[in-house]
């Protein structure tokens, strides 16, 4: 339809010389011209019989109502031409009218037997129109006709018309609410439909008109979850909506015995090991580990819902997109939740509309499911483009992700940002750094440094917001930080921002002990100033005075009175009430007031420190992804989402005969005609599929991480089925889907260790794919032919997954994991046999050559990998126990750092463990079991022991990478007959190894290891400890360090680097002859600085 061109040619077509154009707005020409005129040839065009001319009216009209144009003043010229024959002139006089019906409700009423007639037209589209405008005359007269016209409509044989139907719903129900009883019947005949058109809109209707009607549900669940695939965009949204709420008042929670493992986490944890050790015969152990409380069984209808939205989570729409992320959210069992990150993380990359909304849920999601977004942490780094809303955003889900591993990268990022030129920006990074002091004790310290330096910055409203969190973070252990205090009090004299000087006077107030000189001061000068002060600062110095007068009287009992009498006469009547409180509270009376007694306890009381939230932190009671959330307050219209219960309701509502699961594999026709799919077609599309099909998140495209599902596999092909099924059709995917979703189920019970023989044997044939190097997530269930009942999917519960599917990753792990181990077996085991008497700690006298070391290293012409050894004792501490005689039975467990290369991996500490069997039998069969390790940190075992005779002794190497962290490594030492759980948490010193450098390297290095990448402290070395030797012995014993040379007697410098990432690790030691000294280490790594920090002075100050 070119409506431009024609509405052009108005310009000149009827209107003549002098006249006005009629097809303009009268107030773009033809001001003057009187108004009986407007539109004129388009009446004219309107009344003829040409067909031709009316429809060229129309467009135009159309047109102009398009682009906002007022058109409704020739409502009754179109309204005549409503029983017009022409097809395409009725469809838009129908579009006109349904614009304009509710404002010309008196003219539209005159003609409604014409629509009435229209109902009945051969042709879908006028049908659906004449229903359209019908329920747009908001008249309550024709409430009945409405009514009527409605009810014919949902029995049309148009889907199309049905659709109309559901929409004209809603709008009949905010007219009349009476009429809800027969709209619900209505309602339920609708959603009995089984097309895909329909689906969307009477699901619409049915959350604005009765959404409290479960009931209405029931027989269409499956229905809705296999159709939803194929429904247009807006349906899928309205849908999985409501089904949130359905499955939450149906359903058990999935996370009901992930509590119970929370509660005695413990036993569960020792419980589940020793099931698994068990082998697949301790199905009857396993339900008896938890007695308490009855196994979760998740529904099948429950996990139909998770496995049929799970494709969505690749749609176009980012309206589908977090429909389906807010589901698993609320629904799906923790291991699952994870799925939903990338999907999240994808959407990131839409307009800054999208984003902000995206950024809101994530924001509430990282608080509970942290692990969940690690993983992405860098897609949440923030752009200088990005928009101050989206900036902010995006620093509260890196606050809310960091944690004691990622904390180094995040602070860096936050260093960058505070060099922003936007302002709020910054002070919204400032407010996340001393966050991220709270959270993370190790780092506070740090944080505290850094925003120490910051309040030597130019910007005042940076020096302002510091001042603020320095103010909270202070609170948290106030005695060891007096001189920040005394640094806060001089900024008095040129911070001009109220809340910053009001934190200022509070903190001198609060702890005025820790300043007894200065607070005085503080006063003296606020006194003059009062008068200018805003109203916050000058009731902080009513406080500050009011706690000296108590603390420091003499010095301060006239200034307090000055204060108090100038604040007595001040303009606003907070500050005059707090002065008269505090004269009377403060200052002894001839009554002696009751309270004046307790004024120190009232004044002085020690006030717990403040704690830093997330503003998103309760946000979660709101459904995510609603109105509600975004606002943070309850939107008109909102519905609660529903608890869930505690014990399931009866799932038998939910069965349909069979004969109405078999209508849904039809296509439908232009018409609404049913047509029955042929049974070959089926067969050979789903064959075609099973070959072609691939994982729902492959890992190439990097998958969820961590937080991947344990139940991956059927996920991810019954997604792949779905995603397929979507793009073959919409009649035929809701077929296949429902077939598939009964071998989806069969499959999970088969992998389950119930299933018949021939699942067995379907196993086994796939574990041989695998092992040829053919298994490429194929399903185990391909050929399976019968349907499965609903009471064998309840058995596969979410527990069993857990016991079975760990026993077989850890069945298939060792030829992976342990094939460079196994290649060098025989030599490792022959090299340990011989090994013990080099392997054990140097004892402290060897030490002395330490010494001797460093007066000559910088003469020493060796290689780099002999100076560790020079320069480092050969092992930090002495042997630590790792398992007891009495916990082993005879078997004594020791290990200690050796500080050596480890030979199979350089990024792994070198572990040497030495057992001894103090028993009378011999062990057998001494190994390492499978790890229970955190993210990131991995194990290379060492090769197993065959016997240990009584009374022997061995020694064998392991290798752990820590990843930079002083996390323990927990694993299980097992012999033959018994297992035992053991842990190695390494002190910091042993995460690094010494490097060597020149003094001129040294200070190049350290210069760019500043800010808060730089930790000092202040100490006093005892007499025992003033010598060289000392010093450098007790430093190197700490830390895996070596010393670099210094031109000056009284400073010492130690280097290294950490084993996983090669980050540097610089110490600095300035000693002066009076004991004094002052530590300071550089790392990009402030976690392991800040520790490192501790542990030296702890050594040297002993």
């Amino acid at each position: 339809m070119s409506a431009a061109p024609a509405y052009g040619e108005d310009k000149g077509g009827s209107a003549g010389p002098g006249e006005p154009e009629y097809g303009h707005d009268p107030a773009s020409g033809g001001i003057f011209s009187s108004d009986y005129k407007r539109h004129d040839d388009l009446k004219e065009m309107l009344d003829t019989n040409k067909d031709s001319l009316k429809l060229e009216a129309m467009k135009r009209i159309v047109a102009m109502i398009a682009r906002g144009k007022n058109a409704s003043d020739l409502f009754p010229a179109v309204v005549k031409n409503v029983a017009c024959k022409n097809i395409e002139v009725k469809k838009l006089v129908y579009v006109y009218l349904v614009r304009y019906a509710e404002e010309q409700q008196d003219l539209a009423l005159l003609s409604i037997s014409t629509f009435q007639r229209g109902l009945k037209d051969p042709n879908q589209l006028i049908r659906a129109s004449a229903l359209r405008v019908l329920s747009s005359i908001r008249v309550p007269i024709i409430v009945p006709i409405m009514m009527l016209a409605i009810k014919e409509a949902a029995s049309d044989m148009s889907p199309y018309v049905r659709k109309t139907a559901a929409h004209a719903i809603p709008k009949l129900y905010s007219l009349d609410s009476d009429q809800k009883d027969q709209l619900i019947e209505v309602i339920e005949k609708l959603l009995a439909d089984k097309t895909t058109l329909v689906a969307g809109s009477v699901v619409m209707a049915f959350e604005e008109v009765c959404p409290e009607r479960i009931d209405l549900i029931h027989k269409n669940y499956r229905k809705l979850c296999n159709l939803l695939i194929d429904v247009e965009e807006w349906g899928q949204v309205v849908i999985i909506s409501m089904l949130t709420r359905y499955a939450r008042t149906q359903f058990l929670s999935p996370t009901q015995n992930e509590s119970l493992l929370e509660e005695n986490p413990e036993k569960a944890f020792y419980g589940s090991e020793e099931d698994e050790a068990k082998g697949p015969g301790s199905e009857e152990a396993a339900t008896t580990t938890v007695p308490a409380r009855k196994p979760y069984v998740m529904d099948p209808d429950h996990r139909l819902l998770l496995r049929n939205t799970k494709p969505l989570l690749q749609s176009r729409s980012a309206a589908v997109v977090m429909a389906v992320a807010q589901l698993y959210f609320h629904l799906a069992p923790k291991a699952e939740v994870g799925v939903i990150a990338k999907a999240l993380v994808r959407l990131l990359r839409s307009h800054s509309e999208v984003q902000y909304v995206v950024l809101q849920n994530v924001a509430t999601m990282s608080i509970k499911r942290r692990g969940m977004f690690e993983p992405y942490l860098k897609s949440f780094y923030i752009r200088s483009t990005d928009p101050t809303q989206i900036k902010i955003l995006k620093l509260e889900v890196l606050t809310n992700l960091a944690n004691e591993t990622n904390i180094p990268t995040v602070l860096r990022e936050f260093q960058t940002y505070i060099r922003s030129m936007d302002k709020d920006f910054v002070a919204a990074t400032i407010q996340a750094i001393g966050r991220c002091a709270t959270n993370i004790g190790r780092v506070r310290d740090t944080c505290l440094n850094g925003l120490v330096q910051l309040l030597s910055n130019r910007d005042e409203l940076v020096v302002a917001e510091s001042v603020v969190v320095i103010k909270k973070l202070l609170q948290m252990q106030p005695a060891q930080h007096g001189e920040i205090i005394k640094h806060l009090a001089k900024l008095t004299d040129n911070i001009q921002v109220p809340m910053a000087r009001a934190s200022i006077l509070w903190l001198i107030g609060e702890y005025c002990e820790h300043v007894p000189k200065i607070a005085p001061d503080v006063l003296r000068k606020m006194a003059k100033s009062f008068t200018a002060e805003e109203d916050i600062v000058k009731l902080q110095v009513i406080n500050l005075a009011a706690k000296l007068y108590l603390t420091n009287s003499k010095q301060t009992k006239l200034l307090t009175q000055y204060v108090l009498s100038l604040a007595k006469y001040d303009q606003n009547y907070d500050i005059r009430d707090r002065a008269r409180f505090t004269r009377q509270l403060i200052v002894p009376s001839e009554q002696g007031g009751a309270l004046s007694r307790h004024a120190k306890k009232l004044f002085l009381a020690p006030k717990p420190a403040p704690v830093l939230e997330s503003a998103f932190k309760d946000r979660d009671h709101f459904q995510l992804g609603s109105l509600s959330h975004l606002l943070n307050a309850k939107a008109t219209g909102y519905q609660e989402l529903p608890d869930w219960p505690e014990e399931a309701p009866d799932p038998s509502v939910r069965n349909v005969e069979e004969e109405d699961l078999s209508l849904i594999e039809t296509h439908v026709g232009l018409l609404g005609e049913y047509t029955e799919v042929p049974e070959w077609t089926k067969c050979s599309n789903r064959e075609k599929r099973k070959e072609k099909e691939k994982p729902f998140y492959s890992d190439s495209e990097g998958g969820s991480g961590p937080t991947e599902s344990a139940d991956s596999d059927p996920e991810s092909e019954s997604a792949s089925d779905s995603k397929s099924s979507g793009e073959s059709g919409s009649g035929e995917s809701s077929s296949e889907s429902d077939s598939e979703d009964q071998e989806e189920e069969k499959g999970r019970s088969s992998e389950s260790e119930q299933s018949e023989e021939e699942g067995g044997k379907r196993k086994t044939k796939k574990r041989k794919k695998v092992a040829e190097g053919q298994g490429d997530g194929s399903s185990s269930d391909d050929g399976s032919d019968s349907s499965s009942s609903s009471s064998e999917s309840e058995r596969t519960s979410e527990t069993e997954e857990e016991q079975v599917e760990p026993a077989s990753w850890r069945k298939k792990t060792p030829p992976s994991g342990k094939s460079a181990p196994v290649a060098k077996e025989i030599s490792l085991l022959d090299l340990e046999d011989f090994t013990p008497p080099s392997v054990q700690p140097v004892s402290p006298p060897t030490i002395v050559s330490t010494s001797l070391a460093t007066d000559l290293e910088g003469l020493t012409l060796t290689d780099s990998p002999l100076v560790p050894s020079l320069l480092s004792p050969a092992s930090g501490a002495g042997r630590q126990e790792l398992l007891h005689r009495v916990a082993g039975e005879g078997l004594a467990v020791d290990y200690t750092f050796s500080r050596q290369p480890f030979s199979g991996d350089p990024h792994m500490v070198s572990v040497h463990i030495h057992f001894s069997n103090s028993s009378e039998t011999p062990i057998k069969g001494l190994h390492v079991g499978t790890p229970k390790l955190p993210a990131g940190i991995s194990i290379q075992e060492f090769p197993e022991i065959e016997s240990l005779a009584p009374g022997e002794s061995a020694t064998a190497v392991m290798g752990i990478n820590f990843c930079d962290s002083t996390q323990a490594a927990n694993f299980q030492l097992c012999t033959q007959t018994r297992q035992f759980y053991v842990s190695i948490q390494p002190p910091v010193g042993e995460l690094m190894a010494p490097v060597f450098m020149s003094e001129n390297e040294f200070k190049k290095e350290q210069g760019k290891l500043t800010g808060m990448s730089e930790i000092t402290e202040k100490l006093t070395l005892p007499d025992s400890c003033r010598s060289d030797h000392i010093v450098v012995q007790k430093v190197t014993t700490v830390a895996n360090l070596g010393r670099v040379p210094c031109g000056t007697s009284d400073e010492y410098r130690f280097a290294g680097r950490t084993l996983t990432s090669g980050s540097l690790v610089l110490l600095t030691l300035d000693a002066q002859p009076s004991g004094a000294a002052q530590l300071t280490v550089n790392s990009e790594k402030m976690v392991i600085g800040t520790m490192l920090v501790k542990d030296v002075v702890q050594a040297l100050t002993q």
